[in-house]
């Protein structure tokens, strides 16, 4: 494929998708939008973004016709689609054996067969049927002009591209699946929710636990006031630890003799930058300048791509914007928390460019109608908060998890809401399980549940209009973290009162010629 032919003029596309999106509004639902289903009663789906995460999305989709692929480097999804020759027989093996005998003293292993079988069934179905047949692209922009068949787009891009691609594709009346976080910026959620509601496509956000049973048991257990009146929030992660790389310097040359630096901290981090720079030759399949898309021209270095470029605040908006949707989440939704009227982040040292080592951010939400105000504190890269009375013996685990404190006992849950437990024991003893009040999602699949409101078959899980909300919490902890003070927020007019400089962080302008 040519460079000619990869660089659809933006000026045709806006033009096509002003038009497209004018369409929608006149159209009558039975022909686009959510009334719509192919006569095979499957999704003509799109992947954008399938190295990674997008990958793990297609086998859940695999039931479905992926008819388009479209990723910016083509070296790193081959080789992550190369895996499944490995990964299928790796997983077939394990099916074919016994389940492993308990050892005592140890929690028993977990392995769902029910769930592992449909994994496997979707990864034979990717790789055989769908990987060899679907159309390729590299930059989404061709894929949505030139390919009408498609239905629905999953967008799992670096996060600094997701709102772009998913606007793009619901002006043109596109389902939307976009992985976590939603959006780099607090005006792109925004914007997402608002384009959703105009244009009744169906959405979904990627932080799955929402769609799990555990999670919703953990949110019915709160709204029953199995714990009382709450108060105060403790969500933790490890991440970065271990994942990608947080605060290191940019690499670039040294500027002044290192004979002439000092041994101090900004003597140090200059010889780490100059140790990491380099003249790195761009992988032959991997087109940068789409991948730096709407952020700013940098040269590139394999310290950003792939998956580094979390770390950095020109695509990525680090551990919480990873972890955030599968921690915050669950108390958000139980609390019915909106929107924060104080946020503080202190840290690690920050460069500015690579997110700090560790972070610790105190929100303050207001009281909502006969609901106290609540303080909430998130904490990441090894940060933890002190370990409840009511454990024990017991540690909290340190991968990630949350601890909400109410006026009756305590409730702590895992990552994902998973294996929520009242504290203290004899509290969870005595409650045994909270009424059932919120819907269950079938199988737990989170990407089919999406699949179904496109159909017109149930509600989505985690839409737009609830997952902008959740994102814009996480975000303003990065908007603290830059402002560099605690911040006063006017949710209602999305607008820092109290540090104006922070407005900036809100939003990006975004790189010429992608306006």
């Amino acid at each position: 494929m040519t460079k000619n032919k990869n660089e659809v003029s933006r000026r045709k596309f806006l033009t096509n998708v002003a038009t497209s999106g004018a369409a929608i509004a006149i159209v009558p639902r039975h022909v686009l939008g959510r009334g719509f289903t192919p006569p095979s009663d499957m999704l003509n789906i799109a992947g954008v973004g399938i190295g990674g995460m997008g990958r793990a999305n297609l086998i859940n989709l695999a039931s479905q016709n992926i008819v388009a692929l479209c990723d910016v480097d083509w070296g790193y999804a081959g080789k992550s689609f190369d895996r499944l020759d490995t990964e299928i027989p790796g997983l077939q093996k394990k099916l074919d054996q016994p389940d492993p005998v308990p050892v005592a003293g140890q929690p028993p292993v977990e392995f769902d067969r029910i769930k592992a079988k449909a994994r496997l069934e979707g990864m034979i179905r990717l790789k055989n049927e769908h990987w060899p047949k679907a159309k390729r692209y590299q930059d989404y922009r061709e894929m949505l002009e030139k390919q009408k068949d498609i239905d629905a787009v999953l967008v799992a891009t670096s996060d600094h591209m997701h709102a772009p691609i998913a606007l793009a594709a619901m002006s043109l009346g596109k389902h939307v699946y976009v992985q976590k976080p939603l959006t780099w910026s607090i005006d792109e959620a925004r914007q997402m929710s608002k384009r959703a509601k105009e244009t009744k496509v169906a959405t979904q956000m990627g932080n799955q636990g929402h769609s799990l049973n555990d999670a919703r048991t953990t949110v019915e257990y709160i709204q029953a006031g199995a714990i009382g009146e709450v108060r105060e929030v403790h969500i933790w992660t490890n991440r970065p630890l271990g994942f990608w790389p947080q605060g290191v310097p940019r690499p670039q040359a040294l500027k002044e003799p290192a004979d002439s630096l000092r041994w101090n901290g900004p003597g140090v981090n200059a010889r780490l930058a100059a140790a990491m720079a380099g003249d790195f030759p761009v992988p032959d399949k991997l087109s940068w300048d789409l991948f730096l898309g709407v952020g700013p021209r940098l040269d590139y270095h394999p310290i950003y791509h792939p998956f580094n470029w979390r770390g950095w605040s020109d695509w990525g908006v680090g551990a919480i914007g990873d972890m955030g949707a599968h921690l915050i989440d669950h108390s958000m939704w139980a609390l019915n928390l909106g929107l924060p009227s104080m946020v503080e982040t202190v840290s690690t040292p920050f460069n500015g460019v690579s997110y700090p080592h560790a972070t610790q951010t105190f929100y303050e939400f207001p009281a909502r109608g006969s609901m106290p105000s609540v303080k909430l504190t998130w904490y990441d890269g090894g940060l933890m908060p002190n370990k409840p009375e009511e454990l024990g013996d017991e540690d909290l685990n340190k991968g990630g998890g949350a601890l909400l404190i109410g006026s009756k006992g305590k409730l702590l849950h895992d990552t994902y809401g998973m294996k929520p437990r009242l504290l203290p024991k004899s509290l969870h003893d005595s409650y045994g399980k909270p009424g059932q009040k919120l819907p269950r999602i079938e199988n737990e699949d989170h990407e089919m549940n999406w699949v179904n409101a496109a159909k017109n078959k149930t509600e989505a899980s985690c839409p737009f209009e609830y997952a902008a909300r959740l994102t814009e919490v996480m975000l303003l902890g990065v908007v603290a973290l830059r402002a560099g003070k605690k911040i006063n927020y006017d949710g209602a007019n999305m607008r820092v009162t109290n540090v104006a400089a922070a407005n900036d962080f809100l939003r990006r302008d975004y790189r010429q010629g992608w306006a």
